[in-house]
């Protein structure tokens, strides 16, 4: 017994001593381990100790004074409105002026946060100045585009408060939300308290451009008003950044992902990363039938913001940049003016991919000309009038033979008919129309039908199409022998104007059938045919191996 409790007491005065000792070394180890968490954090680069430089109304005003007077032959600065508070709201406009305009493609850059964003508006200056350079790429931008820049569109928000808001609280990225717009004309409903953002609409109105580049980035507009002090950014400030879009608004982006790809890359070799919204989430965009697992899918939602005006308007491409380091903004700008003077993928001329304007199944209405400022125009056009087009094609799809049918009235519209024999009908007493041509055409395949997509049907006066029309097929061959192409039944020959162009690219041989203006004003309905020799042969179908083949057969 005795020998127990003295054994209990020995346990005790073990744990006890454990616990003291613990006690008193527990503070020497935490003070170790903070002292050289201090060691750790003091050998780390501390660039908020000094403040960005802040720009000034006088000094942005100069700067651009400044370059005008340096560079005459490259930038002409113009006032393009004023602010509430009597501010100039300057537009940049760079260019080889000794290069005929029509030859050049329209590129709006904005900083529609310019405004407290501060990043997103010294990004565009920075490109500004390389804009202006002697860079060979730079030189050839000029050569082959028209610049349009507006650096801040918000100075009252830049000089003055680090606020979203202009003095009348509306933010001239959003144009202060859904409610300020009438989305059935695209109109700006507060003109008088927001001149702002009519500045922003009047140059796209005037210029139509082919991409509009909005450019965002870091700032102050987070910060309270007793936390501003001198509202100097401290260095070191960043973010995670974005291209081609943004956060809030899944629909302002290039409806090409490749071109979001293109220009990471080039930021990417500049030694840069960027988020890729819903592909580094690994989610699934939203859309109103999936509400209710909105909390699976994708944050963003599709709002209509002020760029998004160019593409309802002009079927602009539009997207939006979040600039952590200036120079990342920069290479990614530079990576965007690489694609306006080169030829995209799938492309025939050079520049921004930004002309087709109505689709179906593969098939395109895209805008005619051979000048950017003919597709330009034709582009504008038809994107207005393009709801009303209905489309058809013969069904199901046969090698060797394309069709593309485009109404573009009602009454050319109510001729096309699902039902092949009564679509002949139709046509038959149309005199633009070689119907003996076009019935040996479509008689002479498998197909059992038209798909047929309508238009929207209008009532007001349709107007004709003035500044011509093209159309694009795509044959899913590299090199067939084009053997007949037809309009209306006409067989067409070569030209970028009144006939056919073909090119490969981007696993399709491209045909495109251009109908000029002096013709697209007097016709209503487009129906083209594509005979064709592939030159190569597939497979089609499947079959069962030959030994379950035989094990049927045994036993039949």
């Amino acid at each position: 017994m005795t020998h127990r409790i003295r054994l209990s007491e020995l346990r005790i005065t073990c744990c006890l001593w454990i616990v003291t000792c613990a006690f008193l070394i527990a503070p020497a180890l935490q003070a170790e381990e903070q002292s050289d968490l201090k060691q750790k954090l003091a050998s780390l680069p501390q660039p908020w100790q000094k403040k960005l430089h802040r720009l000034t109304l006088k000094e942005y005003t100069e700067t651009l004074k400044y370059w005008e007077e340096t560079y005459p032959d490259r930038v002409q600065v113009d006032r393009i409105g004023v602010t509430l508070e009597g501010i100039p709201l300057p537009m940049l406009k760079i260019t080889d002026p000794k290069k005929d305009d029509k030859l050049k493609q329209v590129c709006l850059v904005t900083a529609l946060h310019g405004g407290p964003e501060r990043s997103g508006t010294t990004a565009v200056l920075h490109f500004i100045e390389w804009a202006l350079s002697d860079d060979p790429q730079a030189v050839k931008t000029r050569e082959n585009q028209l610049l349009l820049i507006i650096p801040i569109i918000n100075p009252y928000a830049y000089f003055e408060t680090d606020r979203f808001g202009n003095s009348q609280k509306i933010d001239p990225y959003t144009g202060g939300g859904t409610a300020n717009w009438d989305l059935k004309t695209f109109e700006f409903k507060l003109p008088d308290k927001a001149p702002e953002v009519m500045a922003v609409l009047s140059v796209i109105d005037q210029f139509r451009p082919d991409v509009h580049v909005d450019v965002h980035g870091t700032g102050l507009q987070e910060y309270a008003p007793d936390q501003l002090g001198t509202r100097e950014r401290y260095r070191g400030q960043t973010m995670f950044e974005v291209t081609g879009s943004a956060y809030s608004n899944m629909s302002l982006r290039p409806w090409d992902w490749r071109i979001t790809d293109t220009i990471n890359n080039a930021g990417i070799k500049a030694g840069f990363g960027y988020d890729r919204f819903e592909a580094d989430a690994q989610r699934l965009l939203w859309g109103s039938s999936l509400t209710a697992m909105s909390n699976r899918l994708w944050l963003g939602r599709p709002n209509f913001y002020t760029a998004h005006y160019s593409y309802a308007r002009y079927h602009t491409m539009v997207m939006a940049l979040e600039v952590g380091w200036e120079q990342s903004g920069l290479a990614r700008l530079q990576a965007l003016m690489k694609i306006g003077n080169e030829r995209w993928k799938g492309e025939y001329f050079t520049g921004y991919p930004v002309n087709r304007v109505q689709s179906y199944i593969g098939h395109f209405v895209t805008a005619w000309g051979t000048t950017p400022q003919a597709r330009r125009q034709s582009r504008s056009e038809l994107w207005k009038q393009q709801p009303r087009f209905s489309q058809a094609i013969l069904y199901p799809q046969t090698a060797g033979r394309e069709t593309y049918f485009v109404a573009t009235s009602n009454k050319a519209a109510a001729l096309l008919s699902a039902d092949i024999p009564e679509f002949l009908e139709n046509m038959k007493n149309i005199p633009t129309i070689n119907h003996e041509a076009l019935k040996t055409i479509i008689e002479a395949g498998p197909e059992i039908k038209f798909a047929v997509s309508q238009g929207q049907s209008v009532a007001d006066t349709e107007k004709p199409i003035e500044q011509g029309i093209s159309f694009q097929l795509r044959i899913p061959y590299r090199d067939p022998d084009l053997v007949d192409i037809r309009l209306n039944g006409h067989l067409l020959k070569k030209s970028a104007t009144d006939g056919y162009l073909a090119w490969y690219g981007d696993g399709f041989t491209h045909v495109q059938i251009n109908v000029p203006p002096e013709k697209s004003k007097a016709n209503d309905l487009y129906l083209i045919t594509c005979l064709y020799h592939p030159k190569e042969t597939r497979t089609y179908g499947w079959k069962p191996p030959q030994s379950v083949m035989e094990r049927i057969q045994d036993t039949k």
